[in-house]
């Protein structure tokens, strides 16, 4: 069951990208926060209310610090999207675990002292190759971008993912308080709407339509969707396979690309991105291994 929820939070996460790259013609990223959040909290609201969940809380800090890395991941993502094409934006999103991977690297690195006599740290060999392979398959994936000038927008989509990992790692602590995901949802999406005001008041509100405002509303429901499955999925104790099960989104996000953008992705970036997904299911497999204990993803 815990795949189902990975695999059912990668396609509302994906299609809501499609949302996204439609509506950003209209809309700054600022604006969509805003909109996501507000019109998410709204749905998480009504669902708590269903379900009879108090969304009082005793970890108001943990929610904040899980707000503030979440909507900054989320605004470089929405910036990603509406500038390169959807499969980019989508896969680099997710090098979250190829981030993880460093994080964890650098760290047994430095704790490391070569004066004591001792090897290098068990697997952190291995590991590392898995985040050389991941940034590897990033080059081949912004090659294009590049030749078409937008390597800005490819360096803030390789942001959005390293954002994203701190996110997630909080996701998994709040959940390790019991934490309902319901709540968790909610007090992001009351994070991303605070944020997305603050920055729509400095840079302005775009002109209204609603035709294009029509877009907003399946975004934020998707979104809301997308987090409570996710969160739902890594707050039970998630396996390997749900862990690794996240990278279908970056298989939903390429056949969006094709089928509704008509995007091209040359051969090179295609390797790219069948790496990044190798590289960032090994190192899963790889820091389990090391820690059995531990649950397979620590998002």
């Amino acid at each position: 069951m815990q795949a189902l929820w990975m695999l059912a939070a990668s396609l509302f996460f994906a299609t809501m990208a499609v949302c996204i790259k439609v509506a950003s013609a209209w809309f700054h990223p600022a604006e969509l926060i805003f909109w996501r959040g507000l019109l998410g909290m709204g749905v998480m609201a009504v669902w708590a209310r269903s379900r009879r969940t108090s969304l009082a809380t005793h970890y108001p800090w943990m929610h904040a610090w899980r707000s503030l890395v979440g909507v900054l991941a989320l605004g470089a993502w929405f910036y990603a999207i509406a500038g390169l094409p959807l499969a980019t934006a989508m896969t680099l999103n997710y090098m979250s675990s190829v981030w993880i991977a460093a994080f964890l690297v650098g760290g047994a690195l430095v704790a490391w002292n070569p004066r004591s006599g001792s090897g290098l740290p068990a697997r952190q060999g291995p590991l590392a190759l898995t985040v050389l392979a991941g940034f590897a398959g990033v080059l081949m994936m912004l090659r294009p971008t590049i030749e078409q000038h937008q390597v800005f927008a490819g360096l803030v989509g390789l942001l959005s993912g390293m954002l994203s990992a701190f996110a997630y790692l909080q996701v998994m602590a709040l959940g390790r308080t019991g934490e309902p995901e319901v709540r968790t949802v909610f007090y992001f999406a009351a994070g991303s709407t605070v944020a997305g005001a603050i920055g729509t008041l400095l840079t302005g509100w775009s002109p209204w339509d609603w035709g294009h405002a029509l877009w907003l509303l399946p975004m934020a429901v998707l979104a809301s969707l997308g987090q409570w499955c996710m969160t739902r999925a890594y707050s039970h104790g998630p396996t390997l396979l749900v862990a690794n099960l996240q990278y279908s989104g970056i298989v939903f996000g390429a056949l969006y690309s094709l089928v509704l953008f008509g995007d091209r992705i040359p051969p090179g970036g295609w390797a790219g991105m069948a790496l990044i997904c190798a590289s960032g299911i090994a190192g899963t497999i790889l820091r389990a291994r090391a820690a059995p204990d531990a649950p397979a993803e620590e998002h």
